[in-house]
């Protein structure tokens, strides 16, 4: 994807599968490192990162206010691991939206953009892999 930084058009419309296939590879490595941490957290922990995820999904809806039923500790843990997954795949949309838009239009520009927010995206997830990591830690 670095290497993509420097690319032309032409360049861009021959690895563009190539580089589809390399950036969902590691979309998926980064996203099975999370779930193999995120399996090691108390039951506590992952309920209560569910209940925000579900709450985060019935946003529209009548949302619940039972947050009372979790240990306020766990709930803000949780609740920061939440907010920090959630920038990550707003920032991955993003990337993606970038890198469609830039294909729609043959931009060269925003083909590198989208491979700037897509590094970016990675590194934004792998810290937020360590905080749930650090969670499960208890630290």
């Amino acid at each position: 994807m670095t290497q993509g930084l420097e690319w032309g058009v032409f360049k861009w419309l021959m690895e563009k599968p190539k580089v589809r296939k390399i950036a969902d590879r590691a979309t998926q490595a980064l996203n099975n490192a999370e779930d193999k941490v995120k399996a090691t957290w108390s039951d506590d922990l992952k309920c209560a990162y569910n209940h925000l995820a579900a709450q985060a999904e019935s946003k529209g809806k009548k949302a619940s206010k039972d947050g009372g039923r979790f240990d306020p500790e766990v709930l803000e843990t949780a609740r920061k691991v939440f907010d920090a997954d959630q920038e990550t795949e707003t920032m991955r949309l993003d990337a993606e939206d970038t890198f469609a838009e830039g294909e729609r239009r043959l931009s060269v520009a925003m083909a590198r953009e989208g491979a700037q927010k897509a590094l970016a995206t990675y590194d934004l997830h792998e810290k937020a892999i360590r905080q749930a990591e650090a969670v499960a830690r208890g630290k």
